[in-house]
């Protein structure tokens, strides 16, 4: 699934194009949206924004078209009259300008919303790590609220902190030492992981190469996400692939199944025999 990286860049390569121009056609292919939808013509896209792994788009009449990219979707952005070579059945929104037309593919969530039911719809999320309002000590209290639970559950819960995913969090239990089911009451210094994941999704959101380890080398950016049967860059033990269940406990994001996560056993001790 995109993390909040991807989401920013999406989001700014969106407004670039589209923020500023005329809505000249304009399509949500949801039932329930798809009549609204072409009342946008005529309305001036005024900016496109994240909020943690959601992008939201702004018209001049105060509504606001909420998607999610879920597990697979994303953008398309080409001039206007030439449409990018997508099978159509994969489109879910369409926004063309005079000059601009911006495709959403396999979006998880197209929602056409005023302004306060936009911003409704998201109270839920905790502070974001790429946005105006990141605050560290809020995020903490969060996560300190269930010590009983695990650690990187805890990480994935965009009602904590938004915009970590699965990568992130693997590599950051990594870094820090932990194994993923520690709980969140046995890890010691909480702020200095949340200070380490601001950094490491921060130095990333303008770059397409994510990189946890520095290296920018395909095969070299990360430490253990997705090297199982490789051996660990610190210590050359094999790295092992686990599978954990995932669903509205553990992440708040649209599209919850089965997590797999990545972990050196020297570097990370199950919880318990550390």
């Amino acid at each position: 699934m995109p993390e909040g990286d991807t989401v920013y860049r999406a989001a700014a390569h969106l407004h670039e194009a589209l923020a500023g121009s005329v809505v000249t056609r304009a399509e949500l292919r949801v039932p329930r949206y798809s009549a609204a939808a072409r009342s946008l013509v005529g309305c001036e896209i005024t900016s496109v924004t994240p909020r943690g792994k959601h992008l939201l788009t702004d018209f001049d009449d105060g509504r606001v078209l909420h998607t999610h990219l879920g597990m697979d979707g994303s953008w398309r952005i080409a001039r206007s009259g030439q449409r990018p070579r997508v099978a159509h059945h994969l489109i879910r929104a369409a926004l063309e300008t005079n000059r601009t037309i911006a495709l959403g593919l396999e979006l998880s969530v197209v929602e056409l919303l005023t302004s306060d039911e936009a911003t409704a719809r998201l109270g839920h999320l905790g502070p974001d790590l790429l946005g105006p309002d990141w605050d560290p000590s809020a995020a903490l209290a969060r996560i300190q609220q269930k010590p009983s639970r695990e650690i990187a559950a805890a990480l994935l819960d965009q009602r904590n902190l938004a915009g970590l995913g699965n990568e992130y969090v693997t590599e950051l239990c990594f870094l820090r030492g932990l194994d993923s089911h520690t709980p969140v009451g046995e890890v010691r210094d909480i702020p200095r992981l949340i200070e380490l994941a601001h950094r490491l999704i921060t130095v990333n959101r303008d770059r397409v190469e994510r990189t946890t380890t520095g290296n920018l080398r395909r095969g070299q950016r990360s430490w253990v996400f997705s090297r199982d049967g490789q051996p660990c860059r610190r210590c050359g033990s094999t790295i092992l692939r686990e599978t954990h269940a995932s669903g509205s406990e553990t992440s708040s994001d649209p599209n919850a199944t089965t997590r797999i996560s990545y972990r050196c056993p020297h570097c990370q001790p199950q919880s318990g025999n550390t």
